[in-house]
């Protein structure tokens, strides 16, 4: 038996009458659909619900599934105790999901569980579920940072697990979307929290599941949302099925979006192969970024991709221009994909004898050497986009005022530690955001006294496409 029902849900703890103490009614109805959605699961009656929730154990390279016989938990983090959860784990299912994760090379299973306690991403929408149904067992999974595509391979696991089993189940995909709605919410207002909304809930009426997985991952991060790779998880599981959507609500008077849609499966289509077709369209757009690229670009992606397949570095082209064979700077090399950053490593100064030397150097490092990821494999080759920035003249500021974050980059050095930024990156708006994110970097605190340094790049990119 497969899966055959899953449901996009929210998790504002104010929907919970205990914790809005009457403030619920604004989002009367989120709450409605809540309950249409917990008389549907009654109807069902499966022996276990997976849900999956972005509050639980989160890794950046690995998905946490919850270990264990049982778990509990209470709103006691918001200010209410005596509404408690205690629920039964399906340790078979878990042991089969991670068994067929194995299989698939996901990295995804029991293992370094932080927390045991049920998060308010599973709590919410279990809240509204007891209220009609209480006979089940739970597998809770958590998201992480890995892209879409694996967390929509978890989800033709989990299918493939409870078919294995023949259980009855559902899948309940637990995220809020943008939490940019409005300037008055608790995170601000940013103009990509409406649009990515609209997007998001139009792909959901149309179970259009390619939408969902190819979403520009800056744009997420602007719209500043915690639901994608959850409901990404769900789309797997009916990967090659038609599905039956029915859309139930959404709003966000609080200045995050709550939106409710349920799925039925609805007999086999092998055009709903959204993996694949992610791919392909991933592939077909980086082919069509190769015919854009200037020489700065396509130096440093021959150089990744030769380091890559044979750990050689690349030999000089005979073809450069004066300006890289001659010029000396300093140079940043930036990999993403899907707009999602993959790796960046980068020199103030230069060290090598002109700028195409350093683009060689900087993009071999950043390929390999980026304490933040692992190394670039062959098989993502195909779908990385690259940035090539090249600084201008290193130069002291005695005031804020002459910073620019869309101008200028910037420097903050106290003793032997130093943070750099670049200049006109997203999300990036403000010089008090730049020096923030720089001393972070650097490790110095904003009421220590440090010295600030400027510098303009020449961006080498391919545009939108």
């Amino acid at each position: 038996m497969a899966i055959n029902y899953g449901f996009i849900v929210p998790h504002p703890p104010i929907a919970i009458h205990e914790v809005g103490k009457g403030r619920e009614r604004e989002i009367q109805n989120t709450i409605d659909a809540f309950m249409s959605v917990a008389r549907m699961i009654k109807e069902i009656q499966p022996e276990t619900i997976i849900i999956s929730t972005p509050h639980s154990t989160v890794y950046s390279d690995y998905i946490h599934i919850s270990p264990g016989k049982s778990a509990a938990g209470s709103f006691s983090n918001f200010g209410v105790r005596d509404v408690f959860f205690k629920v039964e784990y399906d340790e078979e299912l878990v042991k089969a999901i991670s068994d067929f994760a194995f299989e698939e090379d996901i990295p995804a299973g029991t293992l370094g569980e932080r927390n045991k306690e049920l998060d308010h991403g599973a709590m919410v929408p279990l809240y509204f579920i007891n209220k009609h149904y209480t006979n089940y067992k739970l597998v809770r999974i958590s998201i992480s940072g890995l892209s879409s595509i694996t967390h929509y391979n978890l989800g033709k696991s989990i299918n493939r697990a409870v078919s294995k089993l023949g259980r009855n189940c559902v899948f309940v995909a637990s995220g809020d979307l943008s939490h940019k709605l409005v300037a008055s919410g608790p995170y601000g207002y940013d103009e990509e929290g409406p649009k990515f909304d609209k997007d998001i809930t139009d792909a959901m009426r149309k179970a259009d599941f390619l939408k969902l997985l190819t979403i520009n991952e800056e744009r997420c991060e602007r719209a500043a949302q915690c639901g994608l790779q959850s409901f990404n998880i769900l789309a797997g599981c009916f990967d090659k099925r038609n599905v039956k959507p029915a859309f139930m609500s959404y709003e966000g008077p609080f200045g995050v979006g709550y939106a409710v849609c349920a799925y039925e499966a609805a007999g086999s289509d092998d055009v709903r192969d959204f993996a694949k077709r992610a791919l392909d369209e991933m592939e077909e757009k980086m082919k069509k970024a190769r015919g854009k690229e200037d020489a700065y670009i396509s130096l440093a992606r021959k150089s990744i991709e030769l380091y890559t397949r044979t750990k050689k570095v690349l030999e000089m082209p005979d073809d450069l221009s004066k300006e890289l064979l001659e010029r000396r700077a300093g140079t940043f090399v930036t990999l993403k994909i899907n707009g999602k950053l993959r790796g960046c490593i980068g020199t103030i100064e230069p060290v090598c004898r002109n700028i195409a030397e350093e683009i060689i150097r900087n993009a071999i490092s950043a390929c390999s050497k980026d304490p933040r990821f692992d190394p670039v494999t062959e098989e993502e080759l195909p779908y990385i986009t690259y940035s090539v920035d090249v600084l201008g003249k290193v130069e002291k500021v005695q005031s804020k005022l002459e910073l620019d974050p869309n101008k200028y980059g910037v420097i903050v050095t106290k003793g032997y530690r130093r943070g750099l930024l670049l200049p006109n990156l997203d999300g990036v708006d403000t010089v008090e955001e730049q020096l923030e994110i720089a001393l972070g970097k650097a490790g110095i605190g904003s009421h220590e006294d440090y010295t600030i340094e400027r510098f303009e790049v020449v961006r080498h990119e391919v545009g939108d496409l």
